[in-house]
Order: C-alpha cells, then structure tokens, then sequence
C-alpha cells in the first residue's frame, strides 16, 4: 500500500493543507475525521461525499476562499500566484487582453452584486476568453441555479488541489 501524504501530516498540518484545497470549515472537520485514508482514491470518494452532504453556508464559506477580483492589479496578481501555488489552476488569464479584463472585472461586480458570492470556476485548462464566455452565461442564472454550478465548480477545484496535494 503506498502511503497516503495527508496520512503523514500533524493534525494542524492537515487542517491547514485541507484548508488550502476548500475553505469550509465543516468540509475540512468531516475530511479529519475520516483520517487516515487507504489510498487516493478513498480521499477523493470521501471528499466528495463530505461535499454533498453540506449546505450553502459551508459552500459560501469555501466561496469565500477565494480572492474576489476587483481591479486589474488584484487579478493580475491573483492569478499568477495561484498559478504559482497550485500548478496551472486559471492560468489562462495570464495571457488574456485587455479588453478581457476589463469585461471580465465588469461582470464579475455585477455576478457578485447578483448572486452575494463570487463568480466560481473550474479555470484549469481555461482560457481567459473561455471563462469570460462562461460569466456572461451564468450570470443570467437564477441564484439557486447559480449556487449548485458554483458549488460543482468548487468540488472540481477541490479534487484538483486534493491531487496535488497528495
């Protein structure tokens, strides 16, 4: 049996490197819990059955763990330290155009304003104008319609940082 990296780490140690994978407390208590795991594909089972037994404070919460894009410093700098810190999550901003900013800024003031919670997107693999493609089409959703994407959305970043982190 290889040995399971989480399974390895302090208490606090995992709490923190959980943390980083998704910010809802009560996802990151229910993962401690379930320590140690067998292999990787018990972490990523569990990880998403913890997931969908939560609410939408706790996936606001994991929302929240996110920088909010407000200016182009802001998400210049965001992005190319997420980039830096978690492989190439939403890395294709690095390469967007003006214009796609701007926009993109734009919109993500008016989702927020819309929905109480920012704009969540699996970005990895995404270009700039993919994502800015995908903002325009939510935003005409329904706050409950756009909470459940946001919280699919989540879970996919989580197994992604799960995968590096093990």
């Amino acid at each position: 049996m290889k040995s399971i990296k989480l399974n390895t780490l302090t208490k606090t140690q995992a709490q923190q490197a959980l943390m980083h994978c998704c910010a809802a407390p009560n996802w990151v208590a229910g993962m401690l819990k379930a320590l140690p795991f067998e292999n990787k594909q018990q972490v990523f089972e569990c990880a998403q059955n913890v997931w969908e037994g939560l609410t939408e404070p706790d996936y606001l919460a994991a929302f929240e763990g996110h920088p909010q894009i407000g200016d182009l410093s802001t998400l210049s700098k965001k992005y190319a330290a997420t980039a830096q810190k978690a492989g190439h999550e939403q890395a294709g901003m690095n390469k967007a155009n003006e214009q796609t900013l701007q926009t993109m800024i734009a919109l993500n003031k008016q989702y927020l304003t819309k929905f109480g919670f920012i704009f969540i997107v699996c970005a990895s693999g995404k270009t700039a104008e993919q994502m800015l493609t995908l903002l325009e089409q939510r935003i005409n959703n329904t706050r409950i319609t756009e909470l459940n994407i946001a919280a699919n959305e989540q879970a996919k970043i989580t197994k992604i940082r799960l995968e590096a982190l093990l």
